[in-house]
């Protein structure tokens, strides 16, 4: 339930905004547990059609990183948690970001601990994030953790970003060049075609074929349209299945030109992962299976939690790996083997990260360098050709006629 709040705080400022809480008590309850003076609350009621705040509101990871770095320095000036977790809620922008904090802050003034606060917001905080902190509990560190954790999402952000942007363009420029092919067999070609078959002379048989596709378009567009409505409809049905976004994943990686990106960016997440949650005492076992659960894909989700049952049964975490020759390369194995040998798997994995973080760095550009000319060679190729197979008939019917 949504209730919203007037109140004055303890250095006599006016504060607004909304409490979610079970009941009028409980939310009356929170807000004296943030050393507020209630004014006046009244009932919001759940607010939740498609125009709602929870619809349109989200908690970007650029905020996660920011939130992280401003705990880290709140705690090593030895502000207290509750007193922190207070502070960012009144300063962030972010309102759901904002409510978070606030129902955190409450679980802290009941006793909760700051990770088992974090675990009841999984939408904003991942498992990964929980139990690094967690650890950062355990060991009394939480500073570090999340300065940790504000640079790993820092490093990941910048490369998932970076990754999605370079395959902006080619999609762009694929679906700028079906539209023009689409227009010009639905507008253009039907016009002249008119003209090429009303003089009576022969037709060659590429402008056939052209008028002949155009024909189609003109009179099976419209069920054309719906069938790529359903197909986009059955694609989207399909992605909400644990087996349809086990097949997507698949697909993701045996794509061409982009599939071997993919394979980088995944490899690049599970080597950030494990050298980061290992650098932190995290158990190797929880380690792999938290990394699984953050990793981005089916497909390396389910071979590393092959992988955890390997280590479980007494495998070394590189004859673990080594086990699915199509997705970890050998260079990679070699290299954890050698970890493992001189007792330093957590720098040689951050090693391992950097390097295909370099990678993916490279295949961007690469992909980005080659798509480029290629699209649009091909899209004047495709108007080219077609303006040539309509237009040469009539540049011969006007050179008959003169």
């Amino acid at each position: 339930m949504l209730f919203k709040y007037k109140a004055i705080d303890a250095e006599g400022a006016n504060k607004e905004g909304e409490i979610d809480a079970s009941t009028r008590d409980a939310a009356i309850s929170g807000l004296q547990r943030r050393g507020l003076v209630i004014i006046s609350i009244k009932e919001e009621g759940d607010k939740k059609s498609i125009f709602s705040a929870s619809f349109f509101d989200r908690v970007s990871n650029k905020e996660i990183v920011i939130l992280s770095r401003q705990i880290a320095t709140l705690f090593e000036a030895q502000v207290s948690a509750l007193k922190s977790f207070t502070m960012l809620a009144g300063n962030t922008e972010n309102k759901l970001l904002a409510k978070k904090l606030n129902a955190i802050s409450d679980d802290l003034q009941a006793g909760v601990s700051i990770s088992g606060s974090l675990a009841k917001h999984p939408d904003v905080f991942s498992n990964f994030y929980v139990n690094m902190v967690k650890v950062g509990e355990e060991t009394g560190k939480l500073n570090q953790t999340f300065l940790h954790l504000a640079d790993y999402l820092d490093r990941q952000y910048s490369l998932t970003s970076k990754t999605r942007n370079a395959l902006i363009y080619p999609v762009f420029v694929v679906v700028t060049f079906f539209v023009v092919m689409t227009l010009m067999f639905v507008v253009v070609i039907p016009k002249l075609s008119s003209i090429i078959l009303d003089s009576g002379q022969t037709v060659p048989f590429y402008t056939k074929i052209v008028i002949g596709i155009s024909n189609i378009f003109t009179q099976y567009g419209f069920f054309m349209l719906i069938f790529l409505v359903l197909l986009a409809i059955w694609v989207w049905r399909l992605s909400a299945t644990e087996k349809g976004k086990q097949y997507l994943d698949s697909l993701k990686l045996s794509a061409p030109a982009v599939g071997n990106l993919y394979k980088k960016l995944y490899l690049s997440r599970i080597t950030d992962n494990l050298h980061t949650m290992l650098s932190s005492g995290v158990p190797i076992v929880r380690a792999i299976d938290i990394t699984g659960e953050v990793v981005g894909s089916r497909v390396y989700k389910a071979l590393l939690g092959e992988v955890a049952d390997g280590v479980k049964s007494g495998l070394s975490l590189s004859l673990a790996f080594a086990k699915h020759k199509e997705e970890i390369p050998g260079i990679f194995v070699q290299i954890t083997q050698v970890g493992e040998e001189t007792g330093s798997l957590g720098e040689i994995l951050k090693t391992l990260s950097e390097f295909y973080r370099r990678e993916v760095d490279d295949a961007i550009d690469t992909l980005v360098g080659l798509i480029e000319p290629v699209m649009i060679v091909v899209l004047g190729l495709g108007v080219g050709i077609l303006l040539v197979s309509v237009l040469m008939p009539i540049y011969n019917l006007a050179g008959g006629i003169s």
